[in-house]
């Protein structure tokens, strides 16, 4: 990720922070299949969480689940001030996926939500490789993206986002170090915050 892409991000959602704090910023207003799963995949993993890519901090405070460690990182300042108005008992940090402030090993799992949607595709494996060098062995990754053809460019609400499939991503985490352990994905229904189908993925760092 560039510091060009990392600045035109930070910008685009400052811009839009208000309006997507009233459509998406609460946790009662994100899907109850996206909650159970990332409840589970919180449950089943140990250690300190990072929600990188944190945004309002709305999962961050659902990660945190009233005793976990966890930390929020994010680009955008309007999304920060918010997180850490909204929710004062956590740590929220101003960051990068260039260069996440955290030791080698230092973290048990990460949930990057929806967070490497706007970088250029052929940023992610960096972002990928940054994240395996701050997980401890064993540590988990959940992944939420937009479904499609991969490295397709589509007009998101906020600024140029990319599609990706799972076996593209998997190939990516592959050489980052990971081991698929799950994949999901569905159609979007009605009343949802997108209308483009949705995937995740879980992985392992070796």
């Amino acid at each position: 990720m560039t510091r060009d892409s990392d600045t035109a991000i930070a910008a685009a959602y400052d811009a839009r922070a208000a309006e997507y704090l009233d459509l998406a910023g609460r946790i009662d207003q994100m899907e109850s299949v996206d909650r159970d799963l990332i409840a589970r995949w919180r449950d089943a993993t140990p250690g300190t969480l990072l929600d990188a890519g944190c945004g309002p901090g709305h999962w961050t405070e659902f990660l945190h689940g009233g005793d976990r460690e966890v930390v929020g990182i994010d680009l955008s300042a309007e999304f920060l001030a918010s997180a850490r108005t909204a929710f004062p008992h956590l740590r929220f940090l101003d960051g990068t996926f260039r260069g996440l402030p955290f030791p080698d090993g230092s973290v048990g799992g990460i949930l990057s939500w929806y967070s490497l949607i706007h970088s250029p595709p052929v940023d992610v494996p960096a972002a990928l490789a940054e994240f395996a060098r701050v997980l401890a062995p064993g540590g988990s990754l959940l992944l939420g993206f937009f479904d499609g053809e991969p490295r397709e460019q589509f007009a998101h609400a906020v600024l140029p986002a990319w599609f990706w499939s799972a076996d593209a991503l998997a190939e990516l985490l592959a050489d980052a170090g990971f081991d698929v352990v799950e994949r999901e994905r569905r159609e979007r229904g009605a009343g949802e915050v997108s209308s483009r189908a949705h995937a995740a993925l879980i992985a392992r760092s070796s």
